[in-house]
């Protein structure tokens, strides 16, 4: 998984659930800094659990999340 797929998939997810990056990052349990981060490219590879909770936070699978879907 590229970090610019990861980026463009979260950022694409999030929108489309009407969700800012302060509203992702407290159902994720990480900060809006790190949801920043991510969608920007300067913070890749995420640890599993990150990627499992930004998945449920968002009602996607981890799968669909890094656009395996």
């Amino acid at each position: 998984m590229s970090p610019r797929r990861l980026k463009t998939v979260l950022r694409k997810l999030r929108e489309e659930k009407g969700l800012s990056m302060a509203d992702l990052a407290a159902k994720a349990d990480v900060t809006d800094a790190y949801i920043a981060m991510l969608e920007t490219g300067k913070r890749a590879n995420p640890s599993l659990e990150v990627l499992k909770r930004l998945a449920r936070a968002l009602g996607v699978s981890v799968a669909e999340l890094l656009g395996d879907h």
